[in-house]
């Protein structure tokens, strides 16, 4: 085994070791609160794990286009359902039920993208590095984009009216997970394992980090 695979293997066992623990907890907050936020957001982080979980048969050197199509469609409804989360504590039920209905369609036209293809070979080195076509690209942008930038204008009013420095670890770790997604869109691959490992650290000390009340 090359020094190269063992480095993707260790990053990608933590990663979705620790997202595991925390989609765990975030399930067992919806099952206490049944609030739609925590529903949206334990259905993300456990779409996050389906992602590390292929990130680590990447790293075992194997790959078929139809695992490379799941990968690509679950890191756009990863960030989705982060945002739709999030989106779920704006007051205005007119909001909510107007991005619902963009990130439905938006999900549909990234099915059709990973669907149609065609998916060349996107991992590298044991990573995901590879670049998708130019249809996979646009639909990604649309859905993660959008997601992000929903995830920062709630995230904002959130800090504002809490002033709570776990809530910035939260913040910062759903927004460096949702961003993860866009920077392997837009050529940045290489950021992608460390962006995911930093963000599943950050929300782990922000939702159960010592001395934090569970809620």
């Amino acid at each position: 085994m090359q020094i190269a695979q063992i480095e993707a293997l260790a990053a990608t066992i933590i990663v979705t070791l620790f997202s595991i623990l925390l989609a765990v907890l975030m399930t067992q907050s919806y099952f206490r609160n049944k609030r739609k936020s925590n529903l949206f957001w334990s259905i993300g982080l456990w779409v996050f794990v389906v992602s590390a979980l292929l990130e680590i048969i990447f790293a075992l050197n194997i790959y078929y286009p139809i695992l490379m199509a799941i990968y690509l469609f679950s890191v756009v409804i990863l960030v989705q359902f982060l945002s739709l989360g999030s989106i779920q504590l704006i007051s205005s039920r007119k909001i909510i039920s107007s991005y619902t209905i963009f990130t439905a369609l938006v999900a549909v036209i990234a099915l059709a993208s990973v669907a149609v293809g065609p998916i060349t070979d996107i991992v590298k080195n044991y990573i995901v590095f590879g670049q998708p076509s130019l249809f996979i690209v646009i639909a990604s942008s649309l859905a993660t984009f959008p997601a992000s930038i929903v995830l920062i204008w709630v995230a904002a009013i959130g800090y504002l009216h809490t002033k709570s420095k776990k809530m910035l670890g939260i913040i910062a770790g759903v927004f460096i997970i949702a961003i993860a997604g866009t920077l392997y869109i837009t050529y940045f691959p290489s950021v992608l394992y460390i962006a995911e490992l930093f963000g599943v650290f950050l929300l782990f000390y922000g939702f159960y980090s010592p001395g934090h009340k569970k809620r």
